[in-house]
C-alpha cells in the first residue's frame, strides 16, 4: 500500500491539506496528517478550521520505520513558516529528497520551506504568485506560471485554487492514469 505523509503546522492552508488527504484516501493510499512543531495534534488553519491531526511528526518518527512514498506540504501563512522553521520536518523533507521520494508542495511552501534546501536548483517549479522574488536569480529562472509543475520526484502547485490539479497529480504519479481518472469521473471534477 502506498503511504504519504502530509505535515501540518498552524497557519496551514485548509484547502491544501485535505484535498490531498481526501484524493489520496480515494486511491487507496494510507495518509498519516502529521502535525508539525507542536505535541498536540491539534493544528488550526490560516482560515481558524481546526484540524486534528492523525498524529505529531515526533510520533510518525517513534513508530515508523520506514519512509513514505510521498510527503505533502501545504502552504498557507505562516504555516508554511512554521513548518520551515521545524528542524525534525526538514530533516523529514531532505531525507525524502535524498531518497527520491516524491515531495509534493503547494502555494507558500515550495518557495518557503523548500527555498531553505538546495532541491529546487535545476528543477521547475512553481509558487504562489511573487513569492518566488524572495529566491536566487538561479532558483527563479526555473519557475513556472502554470498551475502545477512536476519534475523528477518534486511536484508544486501555485496555490488554494489549483489544490485539485496539485492532488490529481500526486494520485497519477504514485497510482497511475486509469485510477487518477476513475476519482476524477467519481468526484465530478473539471477536465483541465
Amino acid at each position: 500500500m502506498k503511504k504519504a505523509v502530509i505535515l501540518l503546522a498552524n497557519g496551514f492552508e485548509e484547502i491544501e491539506a485535505l484535498s490531498p488527504a481526501d484524493y489520496l484516501r480515494r486511491a487507496g493510499a494510507e495518509v498519516i496528517i502529521a502535525a508539525t512543531g507542536t505535541s498536540s495534534r491539534n493544528v488550526e488553519g490560516a482560515h481558524k478550521i481546526l484540524v486534528t491531526a492523525d498524529m505529531t511528526l515526533d510520533t510518525y518518527f517513534s513508530t515508523e520505520k520506514e519512509l513514505p512514498d510521498a510527503v505533502v506540504i501545504p502552504g498557507g501563512m505562516p504555516g508554511a513558516k512554521n513548518i520551515s522553521e521545524c528542524a525534525k520536518a526538514m530533516e523529514f523533507i531532505n531525507q525524502m529528497f535524498k531518497e527520491k521520494k516524491l515531495v509534493a508542495a503547494i502555494c507558500a511552501s515550495p518557495a518557503v520551506v523548500l527555498g531553505k534546501t538546495e532541491f529546487l536548483n535545476g528543477k521547475n517549479w512553481t509558487c504562489y504568485p511573487e513569492m518566488e522574488k524572495s529566491l536566487s536569480k538561479e532558483i527563479q529562472k526555473n519557475h513556472k506560471i502554470q498551475p502545477v509543475v512536476t519534475d523528477e520526484n518534486l511536484v508544486t502547485g501555485r496555490g488554494p485554487g489549483t489544490a485539485e490539479q496539485f492532488s490529481m497529480e500526486i494520485v497519477r504519479i504514485l497510482f497511475g492514469e486509469e485510477t487518477k481518472e476513475k476519482i476524477m469521473e467519481s468526484s465530478v471534477q473539471r477536465k483541465c
